[in-house]
């Protein structure tokens, strides 16, 4: 397989983003790909495993990990194959709906991960949500952001399949400069870093695939695999969850979250963030005392 590794150096003196580096190029049924993944606050707190989307990375959380790791939790957050510190195929056909969910798995078993709440937004939820299924004894709580499960049995958004074109439209996308247009809030050095990643178009090979693997029929790779999840969350889930809405996400935005609300067993009410966009994370200093706080 042939793959890109970023060098070192483009991730240097980002702003607010001081997390030593973890890595492992040995993960079971991955041999050779490095996984980097932030590894912070105590090794016996409960589990808070922030999982990104795309085009993002682990960048995304940096304003949610210093909450949860002060208040006494252990917080991961991993980047995908193709994304941030890790490892980057070259080759899009790699990209795969279980070859993604299978490393986070065995990630998880490699750190025999337990107690976790699953952080997730975005692919990280249409991957995310499908794990539990495969090892609920290891989580216990579910904080959930813009995202849904990818099931093929329902219509894609209009803003989805706008987003999609424009996506395979842009091959050399300027990661950066989407994520300032979404986050206006974002200064120039913080937007900058989510290019870090990516020194030229051939590091992008993760970022054109994502959206052409969300399945968009019943018998696509993945859909019935989180058909299956759905139903667990809704009939098999024992579990507390806490769920947060950028308000302002033309793509899974409040009416595609609360549709999602239905299908996890006991959900309460969103906290809805009216000015959040799709990478609601930006504001998620806010999100992340409002998840603890009810989840006491």
């Amino acid at each position: 397989m042939d793959t890109l590794r970023t060098p070192d150096e483009r991730f240097d003196h980002l702003p607010g983003y001081a997390f030593a580096p973890h890595y492992s190029d040995a993960l079971p049924g991955f041999p050779g790909l490095r996984m980097h993944w932030i590894d912070e606050g105590p090794r016996d707190g409960a589990v808070f495993l922030c999982l990104h989307g795309q085009p993002t990375w682990s960048y995304l959380y940096r304003r949610m990990i210093p909450v949860f790791s002060a208040a006494g939790h252990r917080v991961l957050a991993p980047d995908f194959f193709g994304f941030g510190r890790s490892d980057k195929p070259t080759e899009e056909g790699v990209y795969q709906f279980d070859f993604h969910r299978n490393s986070i798995m065995a990630l998880i078993e490699a750190l025999d991960l337990a107690h976790i709440t699953l952080v997730c937004q975005d692919w990280g939820g249409l991957l995310g949500l499908t794990i539990p299924v495969a090892m609920p004894h290891r989580f216990d709580r579910l904080l959930v952001m813009n995202t849904a499960f990818a099931t093929g049995d329902e219509p894609l958004t209009d803003g989805f399949v706008a987003w999609r074109a424009w996506s395979n439209a842009n091959p050399d996308m300027a990661v950066g400069r989407l994520l300032r247009r979404s986050c206006p809030h974002l200064t120039e050095a913080e937007a900058a870093a989510y290019d870090a990643p990516f020194p030229d178009q051939r590091y992008k090979a993760g970022v054109r695939r994502f959206p052409n693997m969300v399945p968009d029929r019943p018998d696509a790779p993945g859909a019935e695999l989180s058909r299956r999840a759905r139903a667990w969350w809704t009939a098999e889930w024992q579990g507390r969850s806490f769920m947060a809405v950028g308000g302002a996400d033309p793509v899974l935005g409040e009416p595609v979250m609360r549709r999602l609300r239905q299908a996890i067993r006991g959900c309460p009410e969103p906290l809805v963030l009216p000015e959040a966009g799709h990478f609601v994370q930006e504001w998620g200093d806010k999100v992340a005392r409002a998840a603890l706080d009810a989840f006491g």
